[in-house]
């Protein structure tokens, strides 16, 4: 069996009964973490040793929300407000992908993530028209090596005539049951399935009721948005909780909107909440509820949502959001006390967590995935700390959440496997694959204009 360990690095495990370990190793066995020590005996067994000195291994990170689907239109909604990104991407460009399109925005921004130091992403794909829409994405997930929960979404146009709208259209089980007996059937594989449902923001109660009772009966997480302009169903949310609709799950991406009661309840029913700090604040959700969800004692996820505004970049984002929520309990402890509080209120560990252990949670998989323990999948990250922009390192989850950037990501790892070895993507073709990329974004933006509307 395939072994190696990474030898005198320092170990940030996010296993509380490990700890943290200046310097420590790591021995992965096949596909598994089989121990984390502050030193390992290999005795007579032959690994692959990799010199850790200098370096800082973390758990592997976890996007829990991104329209990869976008990655070809990068930058190119960088100016639009959420309502300008209902019009010109939902009810425009999104219109006029093929399944290639799709396909290789998802197999490059897979690929952009393992780079950035991301061994799962959780894909929110609701641009997928057709079967072959889908299986597109699917295919380029699958071809990336990251690991993945794809969510299954449905697309948003304006209805032609004759047509209902999107609000009105319930989740296609069909759809579903093709992919559970096909490509996603595996509920531990490399890629895993999940429902990207309207909720009763985007849809009327009926819709929502159907799309929870198929996920529920399905077993499969139900992830919705919540926010941005006004809600299609008003106190839709009270009557899913009524219903009995609404506990462990259901996911909440954005939820700005929500009004501290409900926020309450959905806290109390078990529902987890993916927050993307970044873009909620670029594009007009509101402030992210970072601070509402700790202090109701849970954990946000962390995002980056659409790479057609911002950088793929996870650490960033997590960073953005401690910042964000830190500014806040600044601002509020002047308003409330005449100064500022005398100590930090959000630790950079909890930055940490949100990106690792609790994306695990919310996609039910932290007995797999999310810290460095022994059974667990060798999900992880290198960062070389001996760089000139994180020496010296006092604090070791002080220099991986404040300061490591894209540039100190030397080895990524999923399940064993390397994926990213001396700073350099372990991909064949990779510059062909930018081509190919480029050449779909500046094709969808033409077609947009030749179809007379704004791209």
């Amino acid at each position: 069996m395939r072994r190696t360990l990474i030898r005198s690095a320092t170990v940030i495990s996010m296993d509380d009964a490990i700890g943290d370990l200046r310097t420590g190793d790591v021995l992965v066995e096949g596909d598994r973490i089989v121990d984390v020590l502050p030193s390992i005996d290999l005795g007579s067994g032959e690994a692959e040793i990799f010199d850790g000195t200098g370096r800082i291994v973390v758990p592997g990170l976890i996007n829990a929300h991104m329209h990869t689907w976008q990655t070809g239109l990068r930058g190119f909604a960088a100016n639009w407000t959420l309502l300008e990104y209902f019009r010109r991407m939902h009810a425009g460009l999104a219109t006029v992908f093929q399944p290639d399109d799709i396909y290789i925005a998802t197999l490059v921004g897979a690929l952009n993530q393992i780079n950035h130091g991301a061994t799962t992403l959780v894909d929110w794909c609701h641009n997928n028209p057709t079967p072959d829409h889908t299986d597109a994405a699917v295919r380029g997930l699958l071809e990336s090596g990251i690991r993945a929960a794809f969510f299954h979404g449905s697309p948003k146009p304006e209805p032609k005539p004759g047509e209902p709208h999107f609000s009105e259209v319930p989740h296609p089980r069909r759809e579903v049951e093709r992919l559970l007996a096909g490509a996603l059937a595996d509920r531990d594989g490399l890629v895993t399935l999940g429902l990207a449902i309207l909720g009763p923001h985007y849809s009327t109660l009926d819709v929502a009721m159907h799309d929870l009772r198929l996920a529920r009966e399905l077993n499969l997480i139900a992830s919705m948005h919540q926010g941005g302009g006004p809600a299609k169903t008003p106190g839709g949310w009270e009557k899913l909780i009524e219903a009995g609709f609404v506990g462990p799950g259901v996911n909440i991406v954005h939820g700005n909107d929500l009004a501290d009661e409900l926020l309450d309840r959905m806290v109390d029913l078990g529902v987890s909440f993916s927050v993307t700090p970044e873009n909620e604040m670029i594009q007009g959700h509101g402030f992210p509820i970072t601070g509402r969800l700790l202090k109701r004692g849970v954990r946000p996820t962390i995002g980056i949502d659409l790479e057609s505004v911002l950088a793929g970049d996870l650490l960033s984002a997590a960073r953005v959001a401690l910042s964000m929520q830190r500014a806040l309990d600044n601002a509020e402890s002047r308003k409330t006390s005449g100064t500022i509080p005398v100590t930090t209120t959000i630790p950079v560990r909890e930055a940490l967590r949100w990106v690792t252990t609790e994306g695990a949670r919310m996609l039910g998989r932290e007995h797999q995935i999310g810290s460095l323990t022994p059974g667990k999948l060798a999900d992880l990250v290198i960062i070389d700390a001996s760089h000139l922009n994180l020496v010296p390192v006092h604090d070791p989850v002080a220099t991986v959440v404040m300061q490591t950037s894209l540039a100190n990501i030397e080895a990524v790892m999923i399940g064993g496997s390397w994926k990213k070895r001396n700073g350099r993507l372990l991909v064949d073709g990779l510059e062909s694959k930018k081509q190919r990329l480029a050449q779909s974004g500046e094709r969808l933006v033409q077609d947009i204009k030749r179809q007379g509307r704004a791209a």
